[in-house]
């Protein structure tokens, strides 16, 4: 059974889950992990979601503010073993409404133009392709997408 938890970037079982998501990036993102890296810090994430099968940690994801009305979704992860049952869009929607619950109405995000995986899944989470922003402009390996949250 799936048990999805709010938490915040403290969580030992997201810290753990993140150490191999890191590992996971450095071999795909190759050269450019460092300047990806950089852009990864937990310092300003407060809002973590870390998903649980029968008390398993097998996924998590965070967001962070981007702008007044807007968050940044970040470090989307869900461990190797337990991917294609859904938990990855459950932990995105937990991350969306737990946004919209506190004020927010813009989801952005970056993803890797080697994630298929990521790309189809904020794809069918009805998010949008968007020109790449911030850091990530003029960035050839990087794809950033935006979904509205609730009413416009």
């Amino acid at each position: 059974m799936l048990n999805l938890v709010r938490t915040d970037s403290k969580n030992a079982d997201f810290l753990k889950m993140i150490k191999e998501l890191d590992q996971t990036l450095k071999v795909t993102d190759g050269e450019d992990h460092a300047f990806y890296n950089q852009f990864n810090s937990l310092d300003r994430i407060k809002n973590v979601v870390v998903a649980y099968d029968s008390g398993i940690p097998v996924g998590c994801g965070s967001f962070r503010e981007y702008g007044p009305k807007s968050v940044e979704i970040k470090r989307m992860y869900t461990k190797p073993l337990y991917r294609k049952r859904g938990y990855a869009s459950a932990i995105l929607e937990a991350l969306e409404n737990w946004a919209s619950e506190i004020g927010y109405n813009k989801c952005i995000l970056e993803t890797g133009i080697f994630q298929p995986p990521a790309i189809a899944l904020y794809k069918k989470r009805d998010y949008d392709i968007i020109p790449n922003y911030g850091q990530y402009s003029g960035i050839g390996g990087s794809m950033c997408f935006l979904k509205y949250l609730g009413a416009v």
